[in-house]
């Protein structure tokens, strides 16, 4: 029993309009008989005209799913070959001109049926025995139609031939259509695994950084904390020895000190606020030139006339896209830092402090630089990373640098360090510039 085999519908409506439109042109090979020969040939123009109907029958059995497209192969095949005998037989038998057709026939039932080799095995049979009935109603002896019959069964093997080459040209495409869909289906898995990855990655490098902030705020606060519990215990004990301390100001002093311990405490409180908060709104804009000339105010008013800050700032700059306050807390953060570093060379020397700006096609770029050593090799890599500092304990946070770059980085801007080959550091601020407000009609 013929296995099922399983049909896309559009294998079906490909198999009824193959059998419509040969139907219809076989109706037109009747029309142009009739107006040629007329009723001369009665046999011929009946073939053709059974020929067509058959095929119509069959697109119609095939496009209601009556008949599977294997089974409608064979009976093509079969209808084919009695139609083509009749029109030789009627016009000549084997001296036909069209007892070549019976060769074709095969051929032609191969290509419309080339997924099942029963279609052509069925038309081979049936155009090895026209061509013995022919020959026999013509009184051919055997030894000369047997040698025709022998290679037009050939000529219907190559068709079985191509229709099995086709077969498996079509499986070798389905089996690397199946490789095609394994291979990207392990590509989305392999994809799906490197996120889980780098998910899983980026969950420890934050629970690294959490782990590293957890210990910079806790160095950064035990510090004051640890002189400011100190002062207290003994302003305590001072308090209680006597009625009246015996050196005021010393005590003064104390409480001084322990004011700037709180103060500390609430410096790096506020610091980490500012470093967990979100970014600015891109409807906040700074001014580059009032921010430098307000920063360069406040620096100098820090260096108590011990350096100089030079301005180099053209007449008109855009705004950019950068708060102003924050603006000027980072150019004020890079010029004080100059500022200290110069301060800590050897031998002394007044701090040099150029700070610039220039406009380029799509943003502002700003520079501090110092005539300080430079940074170290060692440091330069790590001079962003939260609570790194090589200040003094209790001159530095760590977080002036972090935070500097975070708002610059929030509205799409950088800031980088670097040396400068003639001596000394360089700190490069680039700002996108700030969209024009839309002009009122």
């Amino acid at each position: 029993m013929r296995p099922e085999r399983t049909v896309s519908p559009s294998s079906w409506r490909v198999k009824r309009k193959l059998f419509s439109v040969c139907a219809g042109m076989l109706f037109l090979g009747w029309v142009a008989h009739c107006l040629c020969f007329g009723v001369t040939r009665p046999v011929v123009a009946l073939a053709l005209l059974c020929w067509s109907a058959s095929f119509l029958l069959l697109g119609v059995a095939v496009g209601t799913r009556r008949m599977p497209p294997w089974a409608s192969g064979i009976l093509a095949g079969l209808v084919s070959i009695s139609a083509v005998t009749a029109i030789i037989h009627a016009t000549g038998g084997p001296t036909s001109p069209y007892f070549v057709t019976l060769a074709c026939t095969p051929l032609m039932v191969a290509m419309f049926t080339p997924d099942s080799r029963a279609p052509t095995l069925g038309t081979i049979a049936a155009m090895s025995g026209a061509v013995v009935v022919l020959n026999l109603l013509a009184r051919v002896p055997s030894r000369e139609f047997l040698p025709q019959a022998l290679i037009f069964s050939l000529i219907g093997g190559l068709g079985l031939y191509g229709g099995r080459t086709y077969r498996r040209l079509r499986e070798s495409e389905r089996l690397a259509q199946e490789d095609r869909l394994l291979a990207l289906e392990q590509l989305a898995e392999s994809e799906r695994k490197r996120r889980r990855a780098e998910a899983e990655r980026a969950e420890m490098e934050r629970r690294l950084q959490l782990g590293q902030l957890a210990s910079g705020v806790a160095h950064g606060v035990n510090n004051p904390l640890a002189f400011v519990k100190s002062n207290l215990n003994y302003l305590e004990q001072e308090l209680a020895a006597v009625d009246k301390p015996s050196d005021i100001r010393e005590l003064r002093e104390l409480l001084g000190e322990t004011r700037q311990g709180v103060l500390r405490i609430q410096r790096i409180v506020a610091d980490l606020r500012y470093f967990s908060r979100e970014g600015a709104t891109a409807e906040e804009q700074g001014s580059p030139r009032e921010a430098m000339e307000e920063a360069r105010r406040r620096a100098l008013g820090h260096m108590h006339s011990l350096g100089e800050v030079l301005l180099d700032v053209p007449d008109e700059l855009p705004p950019v896209r950068l708060g102003q306050q924050h603006l000027m807390q980072v150019l004020l953060n890079l010029l004080l830092n100059a500022a200290e570093a110069v301060e800590g060379t050897k031998p002394r020397r007044p701090a040099l402090i150029r700070l610039r700006a220039r406009r380029t096609p799509s943003d502002v770029r700003v520079e501090v630089e110092d005539n300080g050593p430079g940074i170290p090799s060692d440091v330069l890599p790590r001079l962003f990373e939260p609570f790194f500092t090589t200040k003094a304990p209790g001159r530095g946070s760590g977080l002036g640098l972090t935070l500097c770059q975070e708002y610059v980085a929030r509205v799409g801007g950088s800031l980088t360090a670097e040396n400068r080959p003639e001596g000394g550091a360089r700190f490069v601020l680039t700002l996108n510039q700030a969209a024009e407000p839309a002009s009122r009609s």
